[in-house]
């Protein structure tokens, strides 16, 4: 078997908003919908998924594609392009044929936050995924989840997942106590909102995971960090230069970088798993 034949698909559809709603005042769930929604049945719940937005006046997503001879992409013209975010796959109903995703409102200062604030029913949005199932987590004992409000799709998916036998902490940084979800487990999870007007100029969550007590070596454990880029690489150090977790005890990730544009951001966002 070939390396390309050996990768998992990726599913594509155009699918059309359905429904949206305010979670919180700077939260929406967007409820789209399609004939094509049972072609991510594989797809885990809370991996990433690719969101393509079409331009405005334009009905229609032009994906790129993939020209196997020459090994390149080729992408539609400029007028047409659609503009390319990654998001969590936060839900889907096979029966229904609906998936959910839901957004961080910010204003219209990024695209996919305008989108979503200004989308009605029917307007069109592609999504892409690979279709394979997969694991957020490894078993373990003890479960440290640190989040602000862009991981909070995927933190809502792990404590969803994660077995009884489970227990660990939890800290979510949003503006005020407006901003806190109702957010579901079957775990012993201690969920901590961490308030902060300015989320991303301050060291709340950093400082919240210093202050914690850490399990022992004996206590298998595992730490998910999805957050700015400057938080994630402090709690990182953190936990693995100073606590001692190794490399397959912590996945950290950045969803933005404080101070960045999202088109700024998007190009440096880092995945601190590597190190």
């Amino acid at each position: 078997m070939s390396e390309e034949q050996s990768k998992p698909a990726v599913v594509r559809a155009e699918l059309v908003l359905k429904a949206k709603k305010y979670i919180n005042p700077h939260y929406i769930r967007v409820t789209l919908t399609g004939e094509d929604v049972p072609k991510f049945a594989e797809a885990t719940v809370g991996v990433n998924n690719k969101i393509f937005i079409p331009p405005a006046g334009v009905e229609k997503v032009h994906f790129p594609e993939f020209d196997y001879e020459k090994g390149t992409w080729n992408h539609p013209p400029e007028s047409v392009r659609p503009i390319v975010r990654t998001y969590t796959h936060r839900g889907i109903d096979l029966e229904k044929k609906e998936m959910i995703i839901d957004f961080v409102a910010h204003g219209d200062q990024g695209p996919a936050s305008a989108w979503a604030i200004n989308a009605q029913p029917g307007d069109k949005l592609g999504v892409a995924m690979k279709a394979k199932t997969s694991s957020l987590f490894p078993e373990a004992d003890w479960y440290l989840l640190v989040a602000d409000a862009t991981g909070i799709p995927v933190i809502a998916a792990i404590l969803e997942q994660l077995p009884v036998t489970a227990s660990g902490a939890v800290f979510i940084e949003v503006h005020g106590k407006a901003e806190e979800q109702d957010l579901k487990t079957a775990a012993d999870m201690q969920i901590n909102w961490v308030h902060h007007p300015n989320p991303g100029e301050n060291t709340v969550l950093y400082d919240a995971v210093r202050e914690l007590v850490l399990p022992g070596p004996e206590t298998t454990h595992f730490g998910y960090v999805a957050a700015e880029y400057n938080t994630v690489r402090d709690i990182r150090h953190y936990l693995r230069k100073e606590s001692g977790w190794i490399l397959s005890e912590l996945y950290a990730y950045a969803y933005w970088t404080y101070g960045i544009t999202e088109d700024g951001s998007v190009q440096s966002r880092h995945q601190e798993q590597k190190s």
